[in-house]
């Protein structure tokens, strides 16, 4: 599909950004990244016929066709792929000059989404959230604690914390921790089935697990390793049903130690023989890496660990 005239010219898509609207570019960058114009407009908060006016004024500008109709919307031509580094870099330079300008007074403030497990985002970071609003009260935290993966690279997130380490690229990743995961099961369940001393006592148990087929990181699955052959009775794509069905004593299930150690609903059983450890990356965008706000939530996070790693 081509919104402007193509006349077949071969040109370089990353010619002259200067004599380029700024919008024309960040709206460019919404489509490749939503794959539509609709999803793009409702992004920006715009009219659905003013992502496709900037998009004719681009590819008019560039004379270049940048995007071709397809049966899951708007594709991405060569030249529009080629053009998609330095649009984010054009990206980047407009929001690191906004916060230079805004945070002048050495007050952080907009707004920075974090994508989590669901375990970490609602266990660690979610009750301890007042700190940082304390600390800048005009920065707005956006959580979303998923178990499906998030793409930095689209702007889904501006900071992720994973379960393994990204493939090289634009993003910078680093470690924050080890997490352990154990075996529980309520009081209720122990107190109606017979006591489990050894691993090989656990067999004739039910199991709470994963959907093997909505799982987004195999990091997330443990029971394998513990029990091969258990016997699954419930399955869930969320960690935190997970652990509610192994409260309410359907079974047992290998937990995070961080959401389950301080409930008293829960017991954990084989501690010797039983612990999964798995580790916890901190990403972000390189283009977004300098930012005062998304710096100022790095640094949150990392308090956050050092506080609370006894129980991680």
């Amino acid at each position: 599909m081509a919104f402007g005239r193509d006349t077949g010219k071969s040109s370089d898509p990353l010619c002259d950004f200067a004599m380029l609207n700024s919008d024309l570019l960040l709206t460019f960058l919404q489509v490749v990244r939503r794959g539509n114009a609709l999803a793009a407009a409702r992004a920006m908060g715009v009219d659905h016929s003013t992502v496709i006016r900037r998009l004719t004024q681009l590819e008019a500008a560039l004379d270049t066709r940048l995007f071709d109709r397809s049966p899951r919307g708007l594709a991405p031509t060569a030249a529009a792929l080629a053009l998609v580094t330095g649009a984010e870099k054009v990206e980047a330079a407009i929001m690191a000059a906004t916060d230079d300008v805004v945070g002048r007074d050495g007050d952080i403030s907009g707004t920075v989404r974090l994508a989590t497990p669901e375990i970490f985002g609602t266990f660690l970071v979610a009750p301890n959230i007042a700190g940082i609003a304390e600390r800048h009260p005009r920065l707005v935290l956006e959580l979303s604690p998923e178990s499906r993966s998030i793409s930095l690279s689209k702007r889904e997130a501006d900071i992720a914390i994973t379960l393994r380490r990204p493939p090289r690229g634009r993003l910078i990743a680093r470690k924050l921790t080890d997490f352990r995961l154990g075996l529980y099961a309520s009081r209720s369940y122990l107190e109606q089935h017979p006591t489990i001393e050894t691993l090989k006592d656990v067999e004739s148990h039910g199991f709470v697990s994963y959907i093997d087929e909505l799982v987004a990181s195999p990091e997330m699955v443990a029971l394998d390793y513990v029990v091969p052959d258990a016997r699954v009775v419930f399955r869930s794509s969320s960690s935190i049903a997970q652990h509610l069905a192994v409260t309410a004593g359907l079974g047992l299930g290998i937990l995070h130690v961080l959401a389950s150690e301080k409930d008293d609903r829960l017991v954990r059983i084989l501690v010797d023989e039983v612990e999964v450890v798995r580790s916890y990356w901190l990403v972000v965008h390189s283009d977004l890496s300098r930012l005062p706000r998304v710096r100022a939530v790095m640094d949150f996070l990392e308090e956050l660990i050092v506080d609370h790693a006894p129980i991680l």
